[in-house]
């Protein structure tokens, strides 16, 4: 786990045990990587401070519910307060980290002086320039990502590393590229080289959803065969892997990190490629701060000593406020257990399994049964005589079919409801004409509704009167197709709507289509190549 409890003070950043930070009231997350989050769950029940873009990854990966989730803006400061009683107070400020999606730095100014903590980060120049540290701010505390704080370890810049891995794919014309990431990262990469060799890139549904939300060119796709490059997980780049993939078409691997790695199959390749900052540019970005201390965020990587020589001179502890003492150990005198069990007896109980006398159950039932079948016989908006005439007759196979949906009066037309991402269809009652074709399609496009087959949306022929339009069973008409009153038409409606609903019920647009705009695509890789046609 990487994250620190800071002392003499109400915050916490990347710490999640409650057990543990008794005292925190302030909690704030970097970013969305598993180390970062280690003991954050659905079950978090505190406000917690982050980023837009991790804000929204925190609730849709984790399930932390909206209500403790308060997003704050990148490059802008915010106050906050440190008590109950809002008279001590601090400012926050969140500068972008350059390591993945949402992952921000923050900056503390309080009673404490001024804390910066990086989180996981890859240093560039342009981040000194950033409004917060161009003030001549003294840095007194800085917690640093310390994971490649190693003289003897030399690491390209991102550039660099990205041509590398360009260079080598170069050399493989043939072959698909597996390229093997954590679940959060190195999306900007993946664009990259999907306009440079003009291919798609294969992703899962859940890297789809990520690079939509943050506005990348559209060269990703979920569709298997459509290009040559597949991200997929690290893990999956191992020696049985490579021998599946080789099997059906020659297959290389690429694995962009810094990390050491055991290479099992002659076809991985390791390019160091890192989203952390290098020691060099650690020592670069040590010296134009000039903190009074530096704390290490990787507690088993030790480096205090690689920076003494940039360190300002340490100032003496803060006190701490009496309003921000009380604010601190008002929750902590009670212990946890019995917190949780507070909050565990407001939650509604709910009842276990209650054995009844069978005789009473059973005069019950029977009781229930009789009341149902006189709110049927009142509340039914067809004819008694018209069930006589035939047996068996369709309305009752649809009923079985349908058993809630025909208990409901039909005061209005067939609703169709269609939107972007789903379709849901409902039936009409008997005696009115509904005409459905199930397409041949195997997913569901955002097309016009005839290239799909589906007839135009429903509409009452006549006047609509009400109640009163429907005892006399009107029928009901689309635009584009005649009036039809027969009652043959429900058994083959059922049928419809089956295969309809096998096909396109529910089914999810952005993840599955099969058509790709390839006008689009040759657009974006066209710019992306225009300034070397110059």
């Amino acid at each position: 786990m990487n994250g620190v409890l800071i002392p003499h003070t109400p915050i916490a950043v990347d710490f999640w045990s409650l057990r543990r930070a008794s005292a925190a009231r302030l909690f704030f997350l970097s970013h969305m990587h598993s180390d970062h989050t280690v003991g954050l769950s659905s079950t978090w029940a505190r406000p917690l401070y982050c980023s837009p873009i991790t804000a929204h990854l925190l609730h849709r990966h984790l399930q932390v519910s909206k209500q403790w989730i308060r997003t704050l803006e990148i490059g802008e400061s915010h106050v906050l307060p440190l008590d109950e009683i809002g008279r001590e107070t601090m400012t926050v400020t969140l500068i972008d980290a350059n390591h993945c999606p949402g992952s921000v730095m923050f900056l503390f100014e309080g009673y404490f002086g001024t804390i910066l903590y990086t989180g996981d980060f890859r240093y560039t120049p342009s981040m000194l320039k950033e409004p917060a540290l161009t003030l001549g701010k003294q840095i007194h505390t800085l917690y640093l990502d310390n994971t490649n704080c190693n003289p003897a370890l030399v690491l390209p810049s991102r550039q660099e590393a990205a041509q590398q891995i360009v260079q080598l794919i170069r050399k493989y014309p043939q072959h698909n590229i597996k390229i093997g990431l954590y679940s959060l990262g190195k999306e900007s990469l993946l664009e990259q080289l999907a306009l440079e060799f003009r291919t798609w890139v294969v992703l899962s549904p859940r890297r789809l959803e990520l690079v939509q939300l943050l506005g990348l060119a559209d060269v990703f796709t979920v569709e298997e065969k459509a290009g040559r490059i597949h991200a997929v997980d690290h893990t999956e780049i191992c020696h049985s892997s490579m021998l599946h993939w080789n099997q059906s078409h020659p297959t290389i691997a690429i694995l962009p990190t810094s990390r050491k790695i055991h290479i099992s199959h002659p076809d991985i390749h390791i390019i160091p490629y890192s989203d952390h900052s290098s020691y060099s540019e650690l020592r670069a970005f040590v010296a134009a701060l000039k903190p009074c201390q530096v704390v290490p965020i990787v507690s088993r990587r030790p480096c205090g000593d690689y920076f003494q020589d940039s360190l300002s001179p340490r100032l003496s502890l803060p006190l701490i406020p009496d309003s921000v003492q009380q604010y601190m150990s008002s929750s902590s005198r009670k212990p946890s257990f019995l917190w949780l069990l507070e909050k565990r007896l407001k939650r509604p109980r709910i009842q276990g399994v209650v054995f009844e006398s069978p005789e009473e159950n059973a005069d019950r039932s029977q009781a229930d049964r009789d009341s149902k079948k006189t709110k049927k016989e009142n509340l039914s908006p067809w004819p008694r005589d018209l069930e006589k005439q035939h047996s068996p007759h369709p309305l009752r196979v649809k009923k079985q079919s349908f058993p809630d949906f025909y208990s409901k009066e039909w005061d209005e037309a067939a609703p169709f409801c269609e939107s972007q991402k789903m379709v849901t269809v409902l039936t009409a009652p008997l005696g009115f004409s509904v005409q459905l074709k199930p397409p041949d399609e195997k997913f569901l496009s955002p097309k016009p509704r005839e290239e799909i087959g589906l007839e135009p949306p429903l509409i009452p022929r006549g006047d609509n009167d009400g109640p009163a339009a429907i005892g006399n069973q009107r029928a009901w008409i689309s635009h584009d197709s005649p009036p039809s009153h027969s009652s043959q038409a429900a058994p083959l409606l059922v049928t419809e709507i089956r295969s309809l609903a096998l096909k396109y019920l529910l089914t999810p647009v952005n993840f599955f289509q099969t058509g790709f705009s390839s006008r689009s695509f040759d657009q974006q890789v066209e710019k992306y190549h225009q300034p070397s046609l110059k």
